[in-house]
């Protein structure tokens, strides 16, 4: 039986589009293995929005072409963005690699890996000679060289209509799993100017809410109990598909719906934009109990003249606005945010009114990147790109202010009960088990996982370490 291993890199969706590519996989026969070195085909799941995720990728890939010396069928593939973006430039950076799959054809990996390790194990069983012959895989001319390793240069990055809906599946699990990602839609329409991800992923595609909702079900029925909402810009959902009714944006209409799931006890979702965040989704949580009182809601920047340049169309003002909204419709609400430091042009006086942004919201937790630039957008090529000093000591700054308030506010949880869904064993200590509050704060606590995975706990907390709470669960 085939071994396949695939190593994520990136967000969430990465993450959720693995899965359904590992679903795939083991429907056919194959194994999942977290062991490279014995696998038969190793593929990697790349993501393009930050340059550090693109170096690891292509480092993990250079190094894992050691396999081929001893197993010389090894099938080696990148799929998503960094596929998607780079194409054909991928062969010249790894030699060894034999396919590239963008984001639109995730459904199509497990045929070419398997159309090409077929080939290749069947070759070497036949014991072909060391003459060349050629076959075919998609179009792409293979060919059997003196190793007798057929070498395949296969290339898939081409639009295809309905893949938004080919995300729909999860990989049968033994053990239980309390929560879920779903994928919802795919693509985006806003082209910041910092971002690629137009262009790797599409435009705005969104899945039907009927199957969404099977979908969830379907996971409630095999205990998870928490599902996330995945999309590029997920409050824009469905708005170039589906009509608004009474008033209510696709999006509300799905959450709606996906709230009606018995069985499931909550419902959080990444990410929102500022544009098409409207009263209607803010009076959602006022009236759907299973929506989480959090929502990750990317700032950028708090300043209005850099938010310009980053082609995010609202200003601070408006950004404050809904985080006050929210405020008040769930007063428990925590915020957490993503923020690109050091973008080409910022000033001093710019920095500092990101910085009043950041303690004005108080946000519970924030993702803080150092601008990168990247492929093909414009501010790649923008005048004012800053030093990396400079962009390392403002971030340096920017990490200090968020831990203490972080810190604070955790600390501010001490001696109180927090309702916790339990996940399972903390991945840093098996020992031990890990949750969520509604909040998104991660709990560790002791108690048996084959009976609390998935539970709703009251947990009381008794000690905090910055990002980290501990506690003792309320068992009666």
């Amino acid at each position: 039986m085939p071994k396949v291993f695939i190593k994520t890199y990136g967000c969430q969706m990465n993450e959720r589009d693995s899965e359904q590519v590992a679903r795939t996989f083991a429907e056919n026969g194959y194994t999942l293995t977290p062991r490279e070195q014995e696998a038969d085909a190793i593929l990697i799941n790349t993501c393009s929005v930050r340059d550090q995720a693109e170096q690891k990728a292509l480092g993990k890939m250079g190094m894992m072409g050691k396999y081929r010396e001893e197993r010389a069928h090894v099938v080696y593939g990148f799929m998503g963005c960094m596929a998607q973006s780079r194409g054909d430039e991928l062969f010249q950076r790894v030699p060894h690699l034999d396919l590239v799959v963008g984001t639109q054809k995730y459904h199509r990996v497990f045929e070419y890996v398997d159309q090409i390790l077929t080939r290749r194990l069947r070759t070497r069983m036949d014991e072909v000679g060391a003459e060349m012959v050629t076959g075919r895989v998609e179009d792409e001319v293979v060919k059997i060289n003196q190793d007798r390793v057929i070498s395949a240069r296969v290339v898939d990055t081409a639009e295809e209509e309905g893949s938004q809906n080919t995300i729909r599946d999860h990989i049968p699990r033994t053990d239980r799993q309390a929560t879920a990602f779903v994928s919802i839609m795919q693509g985006c329409n806003m082209r910041c100017s910092f971002c690629i991800v137009p262009d790797t992923r599409g435009k705005e595609r969104g899945r039907p809410i009927a199957d969404i909702v099977e979908e969830v079900r379907h996971l409630v029925d095999q205990g998870v109990r928490e599902v996330t909402l995945l999309g590029q810009i997920v409050n824009l959902y469905g708005r170039t598909e589906f009509p608004k009714i009474n008033g209510k944006s696709p999006f509300v209409q799905l959450l709606e719906a996906v709230h009606e799931v018995d069985g499931l006890h909550r419902i959080r979702f990444t990410s929102p934009h500022p544009i098409g965040y409207r009263d209607d989704l803010v009076a959602a949580f006022t009236y759907l109990p299973k929506l989480c009182s959090h929502i990750h809601f990317p700032m950028q920047s708090g300043s209005d003249r850099i938010l310009k340049k980053m082609r995010r169309p609202y200003k601070n003002e408006k950004f404050l606005s809904i985080c006050e909204k929210m405020k008040a419709a769930r007063p428990d609400l925590a915020i957490t945010t993503d923020i690109i430091v050091g973008f080409p042009g910022e000033t001093e006086e710019d920095f500092q009114e990101t910085v009043a942004c950041m303690k004005a919201v108080g946000f519970d937790n924030s993702f803080i990147f150092r601008y990168s630039k990247r492929k093909d957008t414009p501010a790649a090529e923008m005048e004012g790109q800053l030093s990396e000093q400079v962009k390392e000591e403002r971030n340096q700054i920017l990490l200090r202010i968020q831990e203490e308030m972080t810190t604070a506010k955790n600390a501010r949880l001490i001696g109180t009960r927090q309702q916790v869904l339990c996940e399972g064993p903390s991945k840093s200590n098996k020992s031990r088990l890990s949750g969520r509050t509604g909040q998104n704060k991660i709990v560790i606590f002791d108690g048996e996982a084959a009976r609390m995975t998935g539970e709703l706990l009251e947990v009381q907390v008794e000690d905090s370490t910055g990002y980290t709470l501990y506690g003792t669960p309320m068992i009666h």
